[in-house]
């Protein structure tokens, strides 16, 4: 009986050990922020074209004769080997989003095609401001102009030409 005393002592210490013996796990917690940053989507409208008159070439052989719009509406047509006539004007566009978010702008050079002969163009090196800041939320939206000037020779061929801008804004 001693011994089975012994083993049943030894048995209940054994599953004692088991049941509390065994280390408890420690549990931990820690807190992080979060956020989130909402903004309204960007709504890009065309106000006005770009225009930029009527030119007329002068004789003779010559070359680099540039005429532009600045962004700001500065016309430019200074070669004495040009004649400029007409109402010019820079191309407006109007983007709406979120108050006092910056927009991106990119306004890629855009090839103007002869009307006349599809297989005549030039290229309207563009100018435009790399971002603006939204002033308000949703409309009015804020204005921006894009400028451009080309580079005309005495080979010109005589056309009207044209093209379309890639107007694009990001925030």
């Amino acid at each position: 009986m001693r011994q089975s005393a012994r083993a049943i002592i030894a048995a209940a210490a054994l599953l004692g050990g088991l049941l509390y013996g065994a280390p408890a796990s420690a549990a931990a917690t820690q807190v992080a922020q979060v956020s989130a940053t909402v903004a309204k989507p960007l709504i890009l409208t065309r106000v006005q074209d770009l225009d930029l008159g009527s030119i007329v070439l002068g004789p003779g052989t010559w070359s680099g004769a540039t005429v532009g719009i600045s962004r700001t509406g500065a016309f430019a047509c200074a070669s004495a080997n040009l004649i400029c006539t007409g109402a010019t004007k820079p191309a407006i566009y109007n983007v709406s989003g979120t108050n006092n978010r910056a927009v991106q702008i990119t306004a890629p050079n855009v090839t103007l095609v002869n009307q006349s002969d599809p297989t005549k163009t030039l290229t309207l090196v563009t100018d435009s401001a790399a971002s603006v800041t939204l002033t308000n939320s949703g409309p009015p939206g804020t204005n921006f102009n894009v400028g451009g000037s080309i580079s005309l020779s005495s080979s010109t061929a005589a056309g009207t030409y044209s093209g379309t801008f890639n107007v694009t804004v990001d925030y």
